[in-house]
Parts: C-alpha cells; sequence; structure tokens
C-alpha cells in the first residue's frame, strides 16, 4: 500500500472555491491562501443548527486507534449517504509532526489535504500564536528592564516563552545575563499549551479575543496581587495585531472532496484539546452535520471539550463516537506489542474495561448517547469482534467497526448510519461539576467521576496557589487537567480501567485569559521532548521538491 503521503501527494483535489461552493460560500467570504486553502469570513449572525458529532477515543496505546482518521473517514461516509457535512479539526503541531506522534491530517483514504502544508506550517497560524506570545513576553521584560513602574516580582512571573517545537533544553532556561536585562530564571513552553494558544481557540469574535488577551496573568507585583497583560503599554493591540488573520478559520478538503475547516491546534493532555469556537461556529452554520473532535481519550480531549468548551461556546454534541482498536484493546490488557496479530481474547477480555469506562463517563455522566468506531485490522478474528460487539452493546451502546483507512468514505457508510440514527436520540448535557463548586471540589470530580480515581491529594505547593486563586475570587472557572494521556490514572503504566488508585496534583495555574484552571497531575510537562529516533530522521526534501517521510 502507498504511504500516507503519497497517497496525498497523487490526489487530485478540487480547487477551494468549489470546496467553499458545497459550503454555501461565495468567493467574498474566502481569503485563498493558493489554490487549496482559504481563510474563511463569516457574517456575525450565521445561524448555528447543524447537529454535532464528536468524535474521541480510548486512552491511546502504542499501536494507535485513528481517531483523526475515523473522523474524517465519518465526514466522508455521511457526505455519500447525502448529507451536508462539514469537519471541524486541529491544526497539526510541528512538535509531534517532528517528534514521535506524527502529523495529525488523518491516514490512508481518509486524510484531509494537502496533507504537507496542513501538517507544516499551513497558513501560518501557529507562527502567529508563537509570536504574540512571545511579544507579550518580550514587552513584560522590557517593562521590568526600563524601571519597572508596575513593581512586577521577577520571582512570580507566570506567563513564558513558547516555540512549536518539542525542545526540551529550553524547559528552564536563564535569561538576560551579561547585564543586558534583567537576569532570572524562565521557561518554554511549547506553542500548543501556551495561552494564546488557547485564547485563539476560545475566542468568539476580535473583542473576545482582545479581552481575553488583557485578560493575561502575566505575573505578580510585590503586594502580591495579579499583573495582567492590559496593563503593560500597547501589549493588547500589538498582540491583537499579530493575531488577526490566525482568528479566522481554514478551509480545506477531504481527499474525497468533504469540507474541511481546519484551526487551533491545543494538545489535550497538557491543554484543552479541542479546535477553535470560531471553526465549530463556522462548520455548524454551513452544514447540517459537524464533525469534530478532541485530543487524547476521553478523559482528557472529551472531558475538556464538554466541560470548558461547550461552556463557553454554548454548545453541545448530539452524539459521541469513542474510537478503538481490538490491539489497542489488547494492550491495555496488558499483551505484548509483539503478539497483537494473534487472537488473544483474554487479553481482549481485560483491556476491554478502558473501553466500557469511557463509554460509561460519557453515557452517564454527560448523559450523551454513544456510538463505539472500531477501527478494522486485517488481523482481528471474528471471535475478537464478536466479543467486543456484545460488551459494547452490553454497556448500552453500539460499536461498528470501520475501514475507512483502506476504502475512505465507503469504508465508513455503517458507521455514519449509525451517527445519523444516534444524533437523533433526544438529549440534554449534564456536568460533573458546577462552577460555583470549589477548586478542589471540581477536581475531585474529575478524578472520581471522570478517571475513576478514589480522591485526589494535593502538594502543599498547590494547595497554596488554589487558596491564592480562590481568595482572589477567581475560582469560579472550569478546570483543565494536565496529565498523561496513556492511562485514566496520573500513572501512564495503569493501563486498563485501574482501580484504587488516587490522583496528585502537584501544582496549579490560573490562565485569566483563556478562562481556566490548570491541575497538572503526575509528571506531565508542558514543554515535550524528543524521542531517541524522532520522525524527523525520516523526513526528507528530494531534489524535485518531493518531500518524502512525512506521516
Amino acid at each position: 500500500m502507498l504511504t500516507d503521503i503519497e497517497i496525498a501527494e497523487s490526489a487530485q483535489l478540487s480547487d477551494v472555491r468549489e470546496i467553499g461552493k458545497k459550503l454555501g460560500l461565495s468567493e467574498e467570504n474566502l481569503e485563498l491562501y493558493g489554490k487549496y486553502k482559504a481563510k474563511i469570513a463569516l457574517p456575525k449572525d450565521a445561524k448555528r443548527t447543524a447537529k454535532l458529532v464528536l468524535v474521541t477515543a480510548i486512552n491511546p496505546t502504542a499501536s494507535g486507534e485513528g481517531k483523526t482518521t475515523v473522523s474524517i473517514g465519518l465526514a466522508d461516509a455521511m457526505s455519500k449517504l447525502g448529507k451536508k457535512v462539514c469537519l471541524a479539526l486541529r491544526e497539526p503541531s510541528l512538535g509531534p509532526v517532528f517528534g514521535m506522534k506524527g502529523g495529525a491530517a488523518g491516514g490512508g483514504y481518509a486524510q484531509v489535504v494537502p496533507m504537507s502544508e496542513i501538517n507544516l506550517h499551513f497558513t501560518g497560524d501557529l507562527h502567529a500564536i508563537t509570536a504574540a506570545n512571545n511579544l507579550l513576553c518580550a514587552l513584560v521584560d522590557n517593562h521590568i528592564f526600563r524601571g519597572n513602574e508596575l513593581k512586577i516580582d521577577v520571582n512570580n512571573l507566570y506567563f513564558h516563552r513558547c516555540m512549536d517545537m518539542n525542545e526540551r533544553q529550553l524547559i528552564n532556561v536563564r535569561v538576560g545575563g551579561n547585564g543586558r536585562g534583567v537576569e532570572r530564571e524562565d521557561h518554554f513552553d511549547i506553542t500548543a499549551a501556551s495561552e494564546v494558544m488557547a485564547i485563539l481557540c476560545l475566542a468568539t469574535d476580535i473583542e473576545d479575543l482582545k479581552k481575553r488577551l488583557g485578560n493575561i496573568i502575566v505575573g505578580l507585583n510585590e503586594n502580591g496581587d495579579y499583573v495582567r497583560a492590559r496593563e503593560i503599554p500597547g501589549a493588547v493591540g500589538s498582540m491583537a495585531v499579530l493575531l488577526k488573520d490566525a482568528m479566522k478559520p481554514n478551509l480545506v478538503q477531504t481527499l474525497e472532496g468533504t469540507p474541511a475547516i481546519i484551526h487551533g491546534g491545543p494538545f489535550a493532555n497538557i491543554a484543552h484539546g479541542c479546535n477553535s469556537i470560531q471553526a465549530t461556529y463556522a462548520a455548524m452554520s454551513l452544514s447540517d452535520y459537524t464533525i469534530t473532535e478532541a485530543g487524547f481519550g476521553a478523559d482528557l480531549g472529551a472531558e475538556k471539550f464538554l466541560d470548558a468548551k461547550c461552556r463557553v461556546a454554548g454548545i453541545e454534541p448530539n452524539c459521541v463516537v469513542i474510537v478503538a482498536t481490538v490491539k489497542a484493546l489488547k494492550l491495555h490488557g496488558g499483551a505484548a506489542k509483539e503478539t497483537l496479530s494473534s487472537e488473544d481474547l483474554i487479553s481482549l477480555e481485560k483491556g476491554l474495561p478502558n473501553l466500557i469506562k469511557h463509554i460509561e463517563n460519557m453515557k452517564n455522566v454527560y448523559k450523551k448517547p454513544v456510538v463505539v468506531a472500531m477501527n478494522r485490522f486485517a488481523t482481528d478474528t471474528k471471535a475478537e469482534t464478536d466479543f467486543v460487539i456484545g460488551a459494547v452493546e452490553k454497556a448500552g451502546s453500539k460499536a461498528v467497526f470501520t475501514d475507512v483507512f483502506l476504502k475512505g468514505g465507503n469504508g465508513g457508510l455503517d458507521l455514519a448510519k449509525a451517527v445519523v440514527e444516534a444524533c437523533d436520540i433526544p438529549s440534554k448535557m449534564e456536568y460533573p461539576y458546577a462552577l460555583t463548586d470549589g477548586i478542589c471540589d471540581k477536581i475531585n470530580a474529575i478524578a472520581t467521576k471522570i478517571y475513576g480515581a478514589d480522591g485526589v491529594d494535593f502538594t502543599e505547593e498547590a494547595k497554596e496557589k488554589i487558596a491564592t486563586i480562590e481568595k482572589k475570587g477567581e475560582g469560579n472557572l472550569p478546570v483543565i487537567v494536565a496529565k498523561t494521556q496513556y492511562s485514566l490514572s496520573d500513572n501512564e503504566k495503569l493501563i486498563g480501567a485501574p482501580k484504587g488508585f488516587r490522583i496528585t496534583v502537584r501544582d496549579v495555574a490560573i490562565k485569566g485569559g483563556a478562562g481556566f484552571i490548570v491541575a497538572i497531575a503526575g509528571k506531565i510537562m508542558l514543554m515535550p521532548g524528543l524521542g531517541a529516533h524522532p520522525a524527523a530522521e525520516k523526513i526528507d526534501l528530494l531534489a524535485d521538491g518531493t518531500i518524502v517521510g512525512l506521516s
């Protein structure tokens, strides 16, 4: 079989203006970035009438689950059923593209294209976010250097520089040395984990964007009060200028010509893991069915989509699709990776509780209809597939095996029919916590109700920061938990659906602009590093301009 990039590069793409016409967009609504990419300019009064489908997954494994691939294949399949459908996905980060995970444009015959451009610089959104973030850092340090009128405490600066690359050397750095500035310790975050990324994704319009930028808490002053970005002369306006074009959603297409809006790219393990509200609004106002996804497992991306994004945007999904594979479930049951191609009902039975827990969360906590999408592998046996179908049915849901990787939309027709049926089931979303609950209570609700933990332990540092946030009247915000994606717990080695564990919150940070509180659990880092053999080792540019090795 051809590689992903070979499939993508051999595809016959439609002019993006033709893709826009499928959504009722005229050329006046598009800002063209060549023939196959465009920014969308929507009127403010656009009505959001589409049914919303959220695609999520079990906790990821080394075998890969294919959540984005399923999202794309599902959209293509629904289009084949005659539905007016639009995708709303996140933009890839260069960190994973050149690191371990690879790109985020789908795979096989279920991809968004132009794949190489989407995975690399695309329309420059992530570069604009990086620049705006670092402009604020430069203005803050310059303010301190020029006399520090705001009396900013250099030992209590909360806002850090960022870059869109996995670069562990920059996690902890000394800046301002050699008498060229105020020397201090600083840290870099990856752009996908930055507050400016979250702000762009949660802002509902330019006015809201500027308000959120102004609310960024850059640190404390010498009296212990918050210093916000709006107090730094020129910060808000100049940052907004850098983000002007980045605020507009990007229109591309799938291999089968289904419209896809791709915009914003926060990670789900260390950020909130959802594409922008602007993109979701656009897709919901231009289609009858909008397919969107949330990063990593349902304990991370879906929880944050439902508890944070939905509250801000005033939306809720009509249906939740949970993606899994037989191989991944066997890994959650303790099977060795080299044995996954052999039938193993024992490991499958041990791993299935991970899937069942996610189904129960979506159905019983959030009260949403659930469809399970099983990405089929050639090695899946009938006994294994029947076992999964029966277990999912017993959990009150339906499992549909798909072949979208190999067959595109044709491989997802059964899934599309199941999703259409599920979307017609009336539902009203509930939440595991109220915004008025205390911060510790919110974190405990997520840990016990969503992860299945016995409770939460807080370090003294975390307790002090929570007390400070609540004392300053900022406690009525959603909570974003930063933790490992590989487990329902904060320990990546606890696979499946572990019992008898507790979550440890070692640090807490308030993101005043994004409008949420981050609880950092376990060993998760806000700046990932590269592995022993990063994807960059395989990526190359040939003499004729052909890109190879991108996945």
